[in-house]
């Protein structure tokens, strides 16, 4: 090949890797789908699928294996091929390219974040993160302040802060991991917080207090004893002069009564959630 030749294929080709597969794209084009299109299709991913797995090994070392990152290039080879006309007169891989790494960026920004992060905050996150490593590598490794990020990048600080939160959203801790210091296995579940039994009471309360206004002075004052002072049955029947058994017959009729009644007053859609009232 002449020198003149190299260089206006060059020209043609910016990257060093780039086939010339502009004829058989012009045969694609020509041809209707069937057998004969889908075999040059073939063959003109299979001449680009090197600079595929090139431009995917630029994103090495963020978190995926390389081995994935050339299967998602690979796909956006795939679409840039499909979708790719060749009468526009543009290069096949001035298209290709970025078609190809938005593929890439789009993996990382939907399956590998362990929080969901707007678009945006995502791209402030970029930024912020290169500004970060290039002003440290100039400040002999110390970490540069909001306002010098701000300037850099000619971010706000408001947006250089939210791009330094969100460096901390890329990933999630598990529940189980044992927090920093702790040497009995302390974790982050033990410091979550239990559902506190006592207001899943609050309804059945509200509901049983006016119906317990209007009990006869005995019945109330047996059920004040047993559930409010805690006291049992015997002392309750000694203190009151009464056997223990009528004690007993007379906390669980009234009992089953208020539950009757405050199921009658319930609307059908509460009653199916309602649980026996507890007194």
């Amino acid at each position: 090949m002449t020198p003149v030749n190299t260089r206006a294929r060059h020209a043609r080709h910016p990257h060093n890797d780039a086939p010339d597969t502009g004829a058989r794209f012009q045969r694609m084009a020509e041809l209707p789908d069937g057998p004969e299109r889908d075999r040059i299709r073939q063959e003109i991913i299979q001449a680009w699928i090197p600079m595929a797995k090139r431009l995917a090994r630029n994103f090495r070392n963020r978190g995926e294996s390389l081995e994935d990152l050339e299967q998602v290039a690979s796909l956006g080879l795939v679409k840039a091929v499909g979708r790719y006309d060749p009468a526009r007169g543009s290069a096949f891989e001035s298209f290709a390219v970025p078609t190809i790494v938005g593929e890439v960026k789009r993996h990382f920004r939907d399956h590998l974040w362990g929080l969901h992060v707007p678009r945006r905050v995502q791209e402030l996150r970029n930024r912020v993160r290169t500004a970060y490593r290039q002003l440290s590598t100039g400040l002999d490794g110390r970490s540069p302040g909001v306002a010098q990020l701000a300037e850099y990048t000619g971010l706000t600080e408001d947006e250089v802060r939210t791009g330094l939160e969100a460096l901390e959203s890329y990933s999630t801790l598990s529940l189980d991991a044992e927090l920093p210091g702790a040497e009995d296995g302390y974790s982050l579940s033990d410091t979550l917080g239990a559902p506190e039994p006592g207001f899943e009471l609050v309804v059945d309360r509200e509901a049983a207090a006016p119906r317990l206004r209007q009990l006869p002075q005995r019945e109330r004052e047996i059920l004040y004893l047993r559930f409010f002072c805690d006291m049992t049955q015997s002392r309750i029947a000694e203190h009151l002069g009464i056997s223990q058994m009528h004690v007993s017959r007379l906390i669980s009729r009234t009992c089953h009564k208020l539950n009757a009644e405050i199921q009658e007053e319930t609307p059908v859609t509460e009653r199916e959630l309602a649980r026996p009232v507890s007194v």
